[in-house]
């Protein structure tokens, strides 16, 4: 990646696209298994656009970023530090980690947080293929009865539930479109 094109791919209208992003996280965070359209970044290839945009939204200079697998590469690290600041870590320092569910694995290299500090844990944004409101069942907090999220492997998921209040929380991005999993969530597989 040359200078110049570590420049592109930001929010055109940073204030604007981000306000627009942070609502979009947050609603998905607060309502798990909804899914909405999440844009404003043209982040470098394979960083999917949900990815990207949702990394601009909430990484800084403070922010320690890993990249796993195929996102760990020199025009994905170049763009994200140029446009956030955020340094890229190892997974087990991570604040936030993205790639996709195989390249993430496994759950038990990122930070859980503490019973002190429960909120000093890891999200986890996971690049899924497909994204889609079939699969597993969800309840919890912030959902009326029941939600169905397409989820890329059950029984990790709900061993991280277990441990609330600590455990990580997660993202779902595929394209343009995110959905969240709080650590608050309790799962059960496709009924």
């Amino acid at each position: 990646m040359n200078a110049q094109t570590q420049f592109l791919g930001g929010f055109e209208n940073a204030p604007i696209d981000a306000a627009h992003a942070f609502r979009a996280a947050m609603t998905v965070m607060a309502r798990p298994g909804e899914i909405r359209l999440i844009s404003g970044a043209q982040p470098p290839a394979p960083l999917s656009v949900a990815a990207g945009t949702l990394l601009l939204t909430l990484c800084d200079p403070d922010t320690r970023v890993h990249l796993a697998g195929a996102l760990g590469t020199d025009a994905v690290r170049q763009w994200l530090t140029f446009h956030t600041g955020a340094p890229i870590s190892q997974a087990s320092e991570a604040d936030f980690a993205v790639g996709t569910w195989s390249a993430l694995a496994p759950m038990s290299k990122y930070r859980i947080g503490t019973p002190e500090y429960p909120d000093r844990s890891a999200t986890l944004i996971v690049e899924c293929d497909d994204l889609q409101h079939a699969g597993a069942v969800l309840s919890g907090p912030g959902i009326k009865d029941t939600a169905l999220l397409s989820l890329p492997d059950v029984p990790p998921l709900r061993a991280n539930a277990a441990l609330y209040p600590l455990g990580c929380d997660f993202f779902f991005t595929c394209g343009d479109r995110i959905a969240a999993l709080p650590r608050s969530t309790q799962i059960r597989a496709e009924g």
